[in-house]
């Protein structure tokens, strides 16, 4: 009975370990990317032995890939929390595009670390299954959003759940990757509180003019 008590604190430290090192890590790979990130810094940000995060995670691509995964399941479990099958279709569908836009708003660490991944061509991503396991329910949920949508006569037919998600994404992640350059080359500040206020009314009325039978915007 002692040693069952004395292996719960042990497993909740080394728990405690490991997200800690995951947090710095997720910092340490947005700042410096893959290559630029250290170890030693990673360590010194948590204080802790940097042996323990190699034995914890055995290399900087395996912690790498370990942090990609921890983002990828953060951002789905917030938007679980959206509960978008409870909502209207057209409003399950401005509720996501708000979501993701929103959210890149907040975790810019997020975009760093894609920018990244897509530097070395997603090659720790695609060795990780439980990456496909977590995006794979967001889609089927979407699928099934526009199969009502269709079914109560608003949306069109034909609708990619995938195609879709992916310009949703994408009209936010390359208008705030880009946000130095594109103001640069505009002469124009785009990331004023009027200027995100605009974007994302822009993107709203993009996705909903394209999923609505009529091409209208509700």
């Amino acid at each position: 009975m002692k040693e069952k008590e004395t292996q719960k604190p042990r497993l909740r430290d080394a728990d405690r370990s490991q997200q800690a090192i995951l947090i710095a890590a997720r910092d340490e790979f947005a700042q410096h990317g893959l290559g630029g990130a250290r170890i030693d810094r990673i360590a010194e940000r948590v204080k802790l032995n940097k042996r323990l995060i190699y034995y914890y995670f055995t290399s900087k691509d395996d912690l790498f890939l370990a942090v990609l995964e921890r983002t990828y399941a953060d951002i789905r479990e917030a938007e679980k929390q959206l509960h978008l099958s409870d909502l209207a279709p057209p409003q399950a569908i401005r509720r996501l595009t708000e979501f993701t836009w929103d959210y890149y708003l907040a975790h810019p660490e997020f975009i760093s670390l894609l920018n990244t991944a897509n530097l070395h061509q997603a090659g720790h991503l695609a060795k990780s299954e439980r990456i496909r396991e977590l995006n794979s329910p967001l889609i089927q949920t979407l699928g099934e959003i526009l199969a009502r949508g269709h079914a109560d006569g608003l949306f069109r037919s034909g609708i990619d759940p995938l195609q879709l998600y992916v310009s949703i994404a994408g009209l936010a992640y390359f208008y705030l990757s880009n946000q130095h350059t594109l103001s640069a080359i505009f002469g124009r500040d785009l990331m004023t509180r009027q200027a995100l206020d605009a974007r994302l009314a822009h993107m709203c009325d993009l996705i909903l003019g394209y999923v609505l039978m009529d091409g209208g915007v509700l």
